[in-house]
């Protein structure tokens, strides 16, 4: 098996929902995402996929749709709020943890096609969450 991994780096805020310490009130991480890929083969040019095609494909939907927002559950009264700020938001179905980020961006990556086996989402130097299927 080949494996390959793009590492992108983002900021953003969130809050938990139903959650007892600092972390339910919004706060700001400098977050780090690994894209891995995996292939039995490689394509005509010898690569699992381009790395750049990796970045143009994960950065530009991150860039857009993550990065400089804050990350909200559906539920949260701050969407409200924000929204008729006019500030910046992205609503999830559930807590914006880092292992409902992590399967957020999966499965992205999965609807682009890229052949992807595992995310892991740092929201922290030393706090990560992973997914795979």
């Amino acid at each position: 098996m080949y494996k390959v991994t793009k590492e992108i780096h983002f900021c953003y805020g969130h809050r938990l929902l139903n959650y007892d310490g600092q972390c339910a009130h919004p706060h700001g991480h400098n977050g780090k995402i690994e894209i891995e890929l995996l292939s039995k083969t490689l394509d005509p040019r010898g690569m699992v996929f381009d790395f750049g095609d990796m970045k143009e494909i994960i950065q530009k939907w991150v860039d857009r749709e993550l990065d400089h927002k804050m990350i909200l559950k559906k539920e949260d009264p701050l969407v409200k709020i924000l929204k008729s700020l006019g500030e910046p938001y992205f609503e999830m179905k559930g807590n914006p943890t880092a292992e409902s980020l992590a399967k957020l961006i999966f499965h992205y990556a999965r609807s682009k096609k890229l052949p992807i086996s595992k995310v892991t989402f740092w929201e922290t130097e030393s706090s990560r969450a992973s997914y795979s299927e």
